[in-house]
């Protein structure tokens, strides 16, 4: 069944078709969230929040976007909301994500997966900086496709991108 068919039927709640739309986008949304977070556990959390987010809300999706890119954005501001919450927890959280870059560098390893010098320098990167680079070189977003999921203007994406990839330059060389 085609997606757009699919959608149409989830908004009338069918929820066989739900289901086949959250199935086929669920490893996309994780491993988008797994890149910006560096977090398997919390990308797992978020991925879930996505999902049910999605669910209370599918009947508010108007179709402007791609349906991948309406999940991309619920799920960034969830994660970004969430990020604001938890701000009292943010030395905790710098160590658990170093450890969990380790982890996450050890599972590639582990299925032979390659772990690109890259990803270790976007690890350094402040996450303000690190989801438009991701969101652009990884994703193939417009600047103001960013702009739009992260609720912050088309210069400011761009602006963010352009300093996050001198900085990355500059740590790989």
């Amino acid at each position: 069944m085609e997606e757009h068919e699919s959608i149409r039927l989830a908004m009338r709640g069918d929820r066989t078709a739900l289901s086949r739309l959250l199935q086929q986008h669920y490893d996309f949304v994780y491993k988008y969230l797994l890149k910006i977070t560096l977090n398997p556990t919390r990308a797992e959390d978020l991925t879930q929040d996505t999902m049910i987010r999605c669910i209370e809300k599918i009947k508010l999706y108007n179709g402007t976007s791609k349906f991948s890119s309406w999940l991309i954005t619920m799920a960034t501001r969830l994660m970004i909301d969430q990020s604001r919450r938890s701000k009292r927890e943010k030395l905790w959280q710098e160590e658990q994500q170093a450890l969990s870059l380790r982890q996450v560098q050890w599972q590639a390893a582990s299925r032979n997966e390659a772990w690109p010098d890259v990803l270790n320098a976007l690890a350094e990167l402040p996450q303000d900086s690190r989801i438009p680079v991701i969101l652009k070189h990884y994703y193939g977003y417009t600047y103001e496709e960013i702009g739009e999921m992260l609720d912050i203007a088309e210069g400011t994406a761009k602006s963010r991108v352009h300093h996050a990839l001198k900085q990355l330059r500059k740590e790989l060389t």
